[in-house]
């Protein structure tokens, strides 16, 4: 689904899993005006949210029945617009009740995502592809969003993720301004490719998982 200079929710009641069912909310962000609804066809077909549901099913056993979710697709957002969410999400990432999961792939590298970027001073493609997205993983773990537009400008690197996570340190860039007493500390704890390509006619695509602390 296209959506430019907008995020979107899910107007749905429910999300089903193969364990249980959450319980979806969104009326509070709606107020804002600043995002757009899903239709039930539009909901169905998006993937990327759907394949994050059962994994935080299974991690909340637990309190089942006890917490909800709040699904919202990114679109391509300017900076600016990364800005305005961010003052938006702000409130609820300052509050210690909410847990937010910001999901991207790293790295598509190859002929079929038409981009083959290498950098030979780093050794093998998948060594330069590592690298590349080490670079971008570094500004993400310094929470420097102006950093993170420039490198991704720079590189182009394919990040299908890049606005979800522009908007994260958005959010982290206003909160510092608001809550001075608090320490945030971004820390990437794995990374992986699907392949490790050799020459031009591989493909791969690259993982990471990080965590955002606040203290």
């Amino acid at each position: 689904m296209s959506l430019r200079g907008k995020c979107a929710l899910s107007t749905a009641d429910f999300f089903e899993t193969p364990l249980y069912s959450l319980s979806i909310v969104y009326r509070d962000l709606e107020k804002t005006g600043e995002f757009v609804s899903l239709t039930l066809d539009k909901d169905e077909e998006e993937h990327s949210i759907e394949m994050q549901m059962p994994y935080i099913a299974k991690m909340m056993e637990g309190y089942q029945g006890k917490f909800s979710v709040v699904p919202i697709l990114v679109g391509y957002l300017t900076p600016e617009r990364e800005a305005v969410y961010g003052q938006i999400f702000s409130r609820y990432l300052s509050n210690s009740e909410n847990f937010f999961v910001i999901s991207s792939d790293f790295c598509h590298w190859g002929k079929r995502f038409q981009y083959t970027y290498y950098d030979q001073s780093k050794g093998a493609i998948w060594q330069s592809i590592q690298a590349l997205d080490e670079t971008g993983m570094e500004l993400i773990e310094r929470l420097a969003p102006s950093e993170f537009t420039s490198y991704l400008e720079q590189y182009g690197n394919t990040i299908c993720g890049r606005h979800p996570i522009g908007v994260l340190l958005q959010i982290v860039t206003y909160l510092r301004r608001n809550m001075p007493n608090n320490n945030f500390n971004m820390k990437f704890v794995r990374y992986a490719q699907s392949e490790h390509c050799h020459n031009m006619n591989q493909s791969s695509v690259s993982y990471a998982a990080g965590v955002l602390q606040i203290s």
